[in-house]
């Protein structure tokens, strides 16, 4: 489509950005030979299908896993995992150091797929490509540090040698969401896979090539495919027999279905990793730089067209500040131009479903009837394609509007106004939910301050979402309703595996000997105690 046939958006709408001449098309993406590809090895006996939000056409035919299927991946994956594991560290981590080069060099094939599956805009695409890029490369770095045995001090020092030892769990299973398909399936099995664990998926149906894609690439940069099993199905089936075969679980999605997994995991005594919900706030303190937080609320509030965990749907704005900020934020979100090519060029793509698109426009209409102004937005534009929403901007909202409480994800954003942070940020934790937040001020160290204050897993400081999650060597997960455990660091690879100590004791036993009896020994014992201490000993 060329500038002079790009749609004519309704007057007072965000503008439509214009596809470039000869832009590819699902056609030219998602062929026969690509489906046949992505889809080897997958197990499932029956069909199901997936589609593009941008258009609501069929992408492509997938297999679909019945429980018996779900079981023989998990046999498979059992099977292979043995050898898996016992291939040394430094040769998995250069699988993924491979694979990281793979996705960067053949990163446009992905970045098709992602945008096909999820309609998000290709910038918003290529923060997965960054994304799974960093946490390839510092696992692949890192994982020998990270699984290393580590020297303990014993019970009784040079007479006791104690090592821990990091066993892998045996086969994880994971269950992958649909909004940043890339990241969130195979960005969370790399540390399972370099800690010698095999792992069985179940992406969501609807962003299942991008998935499979992975899978694949990582197959030529010399992982085992029978280590890394997919299998594809609608959720209340499919996933359920995930959790009841996996060694651990890993699940990324809504609190609500996070509660069902934790219950199914909990039944088998296995462990379990979740992050949740979120009703993320951003807190424009009275010092900020008002045009840089406008400008950074954009990103924070409408990537992938608010369908992330960790956007902001809460905005706090420090009264003396409010309405210039208001009335920039305001200008710079009705100038985002949308778009559904498979190209740079669009601010903000498509909503991923018929659900979101009705949850959208469900909380925008409630909080309008019960007198919340609309600033920007609050119109969907079947113009561009079936699921596409303005980004909105509300002000005025008030409970119980569900807007106000209830994770909308999608892109709308409330405008609230505060007086002092005591305030600002008891009303930034009032609420179940505790996974990210932004903080903007020109003062770094009363940032850090309010950020100590904050109960969520990650606190940004002048800047949305991307530093805390971007870090890779610092956790990243939620508090409260938002989840367990994190993914990144340390944490984000030993919950992967099993810690087992192992102790030899040397020249004398931990029992009465060289002729004491029981009250000899036990006074022995009772001076060598208060000699370890003196000599600060831990």
């Amino acid at each position: 489509m060329t500038d002079s046939q790009a749609p004519v958006a309704p007057t007072g709408s965000n503008p439509v950005a214009a596809a470039p001449a000869g832009v590819r098309t699902a056609a030219d993406v998602v062929t026969p030979e690509v489906i046949a590809q992505l889809t080897r090895g997958v197990a499932g006996s029956g069909r199901t299908a997936n589609h593009t939000p941008f258009t609501g056409e069929k992408l492509a035919d997938l297999p679909e896993s019945t429980p018996e299927d779900v079981a023989a991946a998990f046999e498979r994956a059992r099977a292979a995992q043995p050898a898996w594991a016992a291939t040394p560290v430094r040769a998995r981590a250069a699988v993924l150091l491979r694979f990281h080069d793979l996705v960067l060099g053949r990163q446009q094939e992905v970045l098709d797929l992602i945008q096909l599956e999820t309609g998000k805009a290709r910038l918003h695409a290529h923060e997965e490509v960054q994304a799974v890029a960093v946490a390839a490369r510092h696992y692949g770095r890192k994982a020998g540090s990270y699984l290393k045995p580590k020297r303990h001090t014993g019970v009784v020092p040079t007479l006791t040698k104690v090592t821990e030892l990091r066993q892998p769990r045996g086969v994880v299973g994971q269950i992958a969401p649909w909004n940043y398909p890339f990241e969130l399936s195979v960005g969370d099995a790399l540390p399972a896979f370099v800690s010698g664990n095999a792992v069985v998926m179940k992406p969501d149906t609807e962003t299942a090539l991008t998935a499979l894609w992975a899978r694949d690439l990582l197959i030529e940069a010399g992982l085992p495919a029978e280590v890394f099993q997919v299998v594809l199905g609608e959720g209340p089936v499919v996933g359920p027999e995930v959790v009841k075969h996996a060694d651990y679980v890993s699940f990324t999605g809504s609190t609500r279905t996070g509660r069902e997994v934790a219950q199914g995991a909990a039944a088998r005594l296995v462990g379990v990793s979740l992050e949740l919900g979120g009703k993320n706030a951003m807190l424009v303190l009275k010092d900020a730089d008002v045009e840089k937080a406008a400008a950074g609320a954009v990103r924070a509030c409408f990537s992938s067209a608010g369908q992330l965990c960790i956007s902001i749907e809460r905005l706090y704005v420090h009264e003396s500040v409010a309405d210039d900020f208001v009335e920039r934020f305001a200008a710079r979100t009705k100038a985002m131009r949308l778009g559904n090519s498979l190209a740079y060029g669009a601010d903000m793509g498509s909503l991923v479903g018929e659900r979101q698109l009705e949850t959208v426009s469900r909380h925008v209409a409630e909080a309008v009837e019960k007198g919340a102004r609309l600033v920007a937005g609050g119109v969907a534009r079947p113009d561009i394609g079936p699921l596409f929403y303005e980004p909105t901007i509300l002000d005025g909202v008030e409970a119980p509007m569900a807007v106000c409480t209830e994770e909308t994800f999608g892109p709308v954003v409330s405008i609230y106004r505060f007086r002092d942070e005591d305030e600002v940020i008891r009303l930034a934790n009032a609420t179940p939910y505790g996974l990210n937040s932004s903080v903007w001020t020109k003062d770094g160290r009363r940032g850090h301050a309010v950020a100590e204050r904050l109960r969520t897993g990650t606190v940004n400081i002048n800047e949305g979402y991307a530093p805390a999650y971007g870090s890779v060597q610092s956790p990243m997960g939620g508090m409260k309703e938002s989840g367990l455990g994190r993914r990144h660091g340390s944490e984000g690879i030993l919950k992967y595996t099993e810690a087992q100590t192992v102790a030899q004791q040397r020249l004398i036993p931990l029992a009465p000997s060289f002729g004491m009896d029981d009250e000899k020994y036990a006074a022995f014992m009772s001076r060598s105690l208060k000699a370890m201490k003196a000599f600060r000993l831990r």
